[in-house]
């Protein structure tokens, strides 16, 4: 976009690295370690720029503009300023310097509308606020530590971290809805329509700035560059993977480009590992943490295989019910690893988990090797359908 001047911003930006993130000092004490995940994303900007310009060198000719490249590399104040820019005080989202930016240098952002996709975007929260105080008041945290509280039934004990997961989802919907809307009210993170940006990436698609007023007041903008949660799809989507592309989505993104990319592996399921172990290492070392995404990757092997081995060869109707169920299920291994983020350390998580039988863990291993024995066939078949099934979610994150 076109040309105003840069200038520093005020306050530093805070983030989410990984999934989930909670934090025991203060129920909204949530950011975490921002400036190393904004250098790495501007470090490999920078490295884009320079593999362009090498190969305008060796081609000979200049291609022009290329989506999201820089248009030089940023002096030590651009890049402070981009570490500390004042949008990012309410925890994030994480944006890219191309994002920055295009929003420093807008053309006329007098156009670019802001009060109405803000209020759009805020009214749930004041319910979700409602809800997780509720939630919270009638199921404490705290009762889970007690010596009483496993004395109670065991449908008690499971029953439990389901509002306790409740709760956790209510207060950072909250968080992040105004996270969202600190973006939006300063016009940060738009985008025309047309340019189908995507959370924490940016456009995809090449769109030219407006030439006037009159043509950037009729442009259709829209804030998904900044856009960090999907409340309804997170409820309601039905595989665990795709509950994971909903929630705190820019730094998904980040976390796809930077970490699952670039891991020592090839297989989706170790490529997952290691990007969840980084994960835990970047909220802390807190127990819970490393237990409960550590669960993930055994959920999605146990996913994957039980989805390829049995839904498609359901009726339509069948596959209607499988969806259901595999809905509750998903929610429910949200719940059960919820507690390991929010107990945080090894004793307390673990005490929980044997109260309810580590049930998610040991359904899980039931449907990996149920999905792996109704696969069974010649090699040549595992071995395309191992194929299909690891591909599919690369080129799943990758769009």
């Amino acid at each position: 976009m076109g040309g105003s001047s840069r200038g520093p911003g005020a306050h530093l930006v805070h983030l989410w690295p990984p999934h989930f993130a909670f934090s025991d000092h203060h129920p909204w004490d949530l950011g975490s370690h921002s400036g190393p995940a904004l250098l790495v994303s501007l470090a490999s900007e920078v490295q884009d720029l320079h593999l362009a310009q090498r190969k305008e060198m060796a081609s000979g000719f200049s291609k022009g503009p290329n989506l999201g490249l820089l248009p030089d590399v940023p002096s030590l104040l651009e890049t402070l300023s981009y570490s500390y820019c004042y949008v990012g005080i309410m925890t994030g989202p994480f944006f890219r310097y191309r994002t920055y930016l295009d929003w420093l240098e807008q053309p006329f952002p007098g156009a670019v509308p802001s009060l109405r996709p803000l209020l759009c975007r805020a009214w749930p929260a004041p319910l979700f606020g409602l809800l997780f105080l509720l939630s919270s008041h009638l199921f404490p945290l705290e009762a889970v530590r007690e010596d009483a509280f496993y004395a109670r039934p065991l449908p008690a004990r499971l029953f439990y971290m389901i509002p306790v997961f409740f709760a956790f989802r209510m207060r950072f919907y909250v968080a992040w809805i105004a996270a969202e809307c600190g973006c939006i009210a300063a016009g940060f993170g738009a985008y025309p329509v047309a340019a189908k940006a995507r959370p924490g990436g940016g456009p995809t698609l090449q769109c030219p700035p407006p030439s006037s007023l009159e043509k950037a007041a009729s442009v259709e903008y829209n804030y998904e560059t900044i856009r960090n949660i999907d409340c309804y799809d997170t409820d309601f989507c039905t595989r665990v993977r795709e509950g994971m592309r909903h929630w705190n989505m820019t730094v998904q993104w980040w976390l796809a480009q930077y970490i699952y990319k670039s891991a020592p592996f090839r297989s989706y399921v170790l490529r997952s590992a290691w990007t969840m172990l980084l994960s835990a290492y970047w909220h802390g070392l807190h127990p819970g943490y490393y237990l409960s995404f550590l669960t993930i990757p055994l959920c999605l092997a146990a996913e994957d295989q039980l989805v390829s081995a049995l839904r498609g060869r359901l009726s339509p109707g069948g596959q209607r019910v499988w969806d259901w169920v595999h809905w509750f299920l998903k929610m429910r291994a949200y719940d059960y690893m919820c507690m390991g983020f929010v107990l945080l350390s090894l004793g307390d998580t673990l005490r929980y988990w044997a109260s309810v039988y580590f049930c998610i863990h040991i359904l899980a291993l039931v449907a990996l090797g149920l999905g792996l024995a109704l696969r069974g066939g010649s090699p040549s078949r595992r071995k395309t359908a191992s194929q299909a099934t690891s591909l599919a979610p690369e080129k799943l994150r990758e769009e």
